[in-house]
């Protein structure tokens, strides 16, 4: 085993098992974990929990070594050992004493292998790092037990002292990928990733169709190993005075002392408040624990902030972003391409929606979108994507329509704080959503959202979630607004106008938030991948390819173009 570098201080001192047993599974599943710090719960982690249920609870005592008696047989549950020599810790599911030996009991919540004696190859190294540990700690070890819970069948592995000094080989491979700072690339159509439980993380298909070793001859042909939606989805709490409790695993949403609604915390992907809107410790703590934001919004709609946990391990990510932001060169192509895809998108959604022939206008974003190759400087870029966005939205109102009750919403410019027109009011406040939306994907995936490359800091301003928004304005906020309009979701009577100022009513703008939370969940098919997906999805699947791009593994930023 190589220990040459075992006092390097960027690695934890102790390999835990359990990665080790990740690093002989995948080895980027292994980085993706235990380097990243990127954890997500499938039904396979949850089974697997279930199956520890009895095991994770603490009983019996492990004497100490010099008091075990030959003829003793007793078992001993949920015990932490540690070795130094070896660099392996370890919480021992069932420790089984008999005859002065001492046999390690791993529970495992799958089946046997179909090959060999039964034990997959991971579980193998998982069960004799176990045993080295206990070895370590002065007991005597010749058999290690792993437990098929699926299968209720219990396999005995010798421990060898060849299977000993593969463990500890790869113990060190282990530790000297981690000090490498590299991701190692992904598996090429494994059948390991469909049950992976980082899969929607790692996107081996999405990443592998980027570079040289795309097996596909095309790029729209990876597996969607991920469900198409997100079981769990936001709570919106706008009606002043309300109340957030917690109760068992539920939270409960109370007016005037009154229980009105409940949902269950395991459907909830974040909880946004409104306002005048109280929540109680219990229930932050709670949502903290779950990773579950709070977010914080003005009575108006502006988004103040958010409460969350712990935040995200991935500082190797966030170091690579403060690098890449400071390089002035690299942010002005990554700025590119983000002004490319909202100009596309916002030309083809003219083109799909307006009432009356736009070629003129067509043709003007167009020869914008050519020009962006040659902006040398961001003044450049911000004028080009200002002159778009002028002719985009001077032909906004072709793409809203005189409804049946006769009444039309006129659009004459984009405007803001405050907002002239109800077009522009549910505009900016879908703009708001959206930029949430984004800050909470962001944080969940590892950045820091308030470090951009396109949109430069600024006290208080998420600029890095405002630059991956671009290209979703048109394509999620501008579709929501003119869907609503067009189908006579809202009326005139949901709006207040006062001083020149147009604000949305309560109920108009529950109304746009049932709107724009059915757009973001609508299915629709990846312009590379081809699979179908929600829109929330695609979010993060853009923020994941940001990542990917960052760290070296994929050689440009794709946007996201509707067709």
């Amino acid at each position: 085993m190589n220990n040459d570098n075992d006092n390097n201080e960027d690695v934890p001192d102790l390999l835990p098992v359990r990665m080790l047993n990740e690093f002989s599974f995948c080895e980027r599943l292994f980085y993706l974990e235990w380097v990243q710090g990127n954890f997500e719960d499938s039904a396979d982690t949850i089974e697997g929990r279930k199956a520890h249920r009895n095991v994770d609870k603490i009983s019996g005592n492990l004497p100490e070594t010099d008091s075990l008696e030959p003829d003793e047989e007793f078992q001993v549950t949920s015990v932490l050992l540690s070795g130094s020599k070896s660099g392996l810790i370890s919480r021992l599911d069932l420790i089984e004493v008999s005859n002065g030996y001492v046999s390690p009991v791993e529970y495992k919540k799958g089946t046997p292998s179909n090959s060999g004696d039964g034990v997959w190859y991971s579980d193998r190294i998982q069960i004799c790092a176990q045993a080295i540990i206990l070895e370590e700690n002065g007991y005597s070890c010749k058999e290690g037990v792993v437990y098929y819970s699926s299968s209720k069948k219990r396999i005995v592995v010798p421990i060898t002292k060849e299977l000993i000094g593969e463990t500890l080989e790869l113990r060190g491979k282990a530790l000297l990928l981690a000090r490498s700072g590299k991701i190692p690339s992904p598996l090429v159509d494994s059948p390991k990733c469909p049950g992976c439980s980082l899969v929607g993380i790692c996107l081996p298909d999405e990443t592998n169709s980027f570079t040289d070793k795309n097996i596909y001859g095309s790029i729209d042909e990876p597996r969607r190993l991920y469900p198409a939606r997100d079981d769990a989805l936001p709570v919106y709490i706008q009606d002043q005075g309300a109340y957030v409790s917690k109760k068992n695993e539920e939270l409960v949403i109370k007016i005037r002392d009154k229980p009105v609604e409940s949902v269950r915390l395991m459907n909830v992907s974040q909880l946004s408040l409104f306002g005048n809107v109280q929540i109680s410790t219990q229930s932050v703590h709670e949502l903290c624990k779950r990773g579950i934001p709070i977010n914080y919004f003005s009575y108006g709609g502006w988004f103040y902030g958010f409460t969350q946990g712990m935040g995200h391990k991935n500082v190797e990510l966030r170091d690579k972003q403060y690098s890449a932001s400071k390089d002035a060169a690299f942010s002005l192509n990554i700025s590119k391409n983000i002004v490319d895809g909202k100009i596309r998108n916002s030309r083809t959604l003219l083109r799909r929606n307006s009432k009356v022939p736009v070629d003129n206008a067509l043709k003007e974003m167009q020869k914008w979108i050519n020009s962006i190759k040659n902006a040398s400087n961001f003044q450049e870029l911000l004028g080009i994507e200002g002159m778009a966005a002028r002719t985009y939205f001077m032909h906004f109102n072709d793409m809203l329509k005189t409804r049946n009750d006769g009444y039309r919403f006129d659009f004459e410019s984009r405007n803001r704080r405050p907002p002239r027109d109800p077009v522009n009011s549910m505009l900016s406040y879908v703009y708001s959503m959206l930029v949430k939306d984004f800050t909470i994907t962001l944080l969940a995936t590892g950045f820091d959202p308030f470090l951009g490359f396109y949109h430069r800091p600024r006290y208080g301003r998420p600029a890095l979630a405002l630059d991956m928004m671009e290209e979703f304005r048109s394509v999620i906020g501008d579709s929501t607004v003119i869907s609503m309009i067009n189908n006579g979701e809202i009326n005139e009577s949901d709006f207040i106008e006062r001083s020149n100022s147009v604000t949305t009513k309560p109920d108009g703008r529950k109304k746009i938030i049932g709107a724009y939370e059915r757009r973001m969940d609508s299915l629709v098919t990846h312009p590379l991948f081809g699979y179908q997906i929600s829109y929330r999805r695609v979010l993060e699947v853009q923020a994941r390819l940001l990542g990917r791009f960052l760290s070296g593994e994929i050689e440009t930023f794709p946007t996201f173009l509707i067709r």
